[in-house]
């Protein structure tokens, strides 16, 4: 299956994103897949075609100020959780989309989480990857320090930290001709860099795990929780703790996953999303 490249105007922002259609009519509802830092749609690449093999229309857009959507100033986009999720939620009224299965990953998944309690019954099905669901999640060191004042700035023009936090984060080394294009942005504009920057300064982590550990006790849609076992970052333990909170969850590990799964083990990923998605018709 082909993976088309989209761009779309929604409002005074250009978002860009990935799409994978299925052949023929379907009358599944699409899957949106959320990427996390410092990552952009590519990562969800390797899965896109899997789903809509299997009649899905998968999404995946870049976040505002990742990839190669757009990367407003400061003053014009607060780059707040509220921002994103108001600006995902004019994404998807521009694309007409209203009811989907939604999947996030990582350190920008969290913002996904926030939008699916503030919009659940646009969520039919929430699959969840090594993503930060407590109080108990802290942003990486390595990631903290692109918000510092001065130290940031220049770190987050650096596309190496690319390389680096993603090899961190999987435990895996990633081959140049994908990690090129991650780095692609970094070295076009200094503009993703001060985006990085003002995400990271403005990501509002407490208070967002506080949101997601009240609304998400109250969570009854079915929801699947895939965990690499080699996340650096975020430990088995707190995504146990999320699952025994929910009333209709699922934990998958996957002992050599790590902090993005999807960028070594989609198949493996495939193999537990695709059956919890078309369980819905049984």
């Amino acid at each position: 299956m082909a993976i088309s490249e989209q761009v779309i105007e929604v409002g005074s922002l250009q978002w860009f994103y990935r799409e994978a259609k299925p052949i023929g009519e379907s009358a599944k509802l699409p899957v949106l897949l959320l990427h996390g830092l410092p990552s952009q749609s590519y990562c969800w690449s390797a899965l896109m075609p899997d789903l809509a093999e299997r009649g899905f229309r998968a999404i995946a857009p870049d976040w505002i100020g990742s990839g190669l959507s757009a990367k407003p100033d400061k003053r014009d986009f607060a780059y707040t959780p509220d921002a994103f999720i108001d600006a995902l939620a004019e994404f998807l009224k521009t694309l007409e989309i209203e009811r989907f299965y939604l999947v996030v990953q990582g350190f920008l998944g969290s913002i996904g989480l926030q939008y699916a309690l503030r919009h659940s019954t646009q969520i039919e099905r929430l699959a969840i990857l090594n993503t930060p669901l407590s109080s108990a999640a802290k942003l990486p060191w390595k990631m903290q320090q692109w918000g510092l004042p001065l130290l940031g700035d220049v770190l987050t023009q650096d596309p190496l930290l690319v390389d680096r936090t993603l090899e961190a984060g999987c435990r895996y080394q990633i081959e140049d001709k994908y990690l090129d294009i991650y780095r692609k942005p970094f070295l076009k504009s200094s503009d993703v860099g001060r985006s990085l920057l003002a995400t990271i300064q403005n990501l509002q982590m407490k208070p967002s795990m506080a949101e997601i550990e009240s609304g998400y006790a109250n969570w009854e849609k079915p929801t699947l929780i895939f965990w690499g076992m080699k996340d650096p970052w975020l430990p088995l333990a707190q995504a146990q703790q999320f699952a025994s909170t929910l009333k209709n969850a699922e934990l998958v590990t996957l002992e050599e996953g790590g902090h993005y799964p999807q960028e070594h083990w989609s198949g493996k990923v495939s193999e537990v999303l695709l059956p919890f998605l078309r369980r819905q018709a049984l």
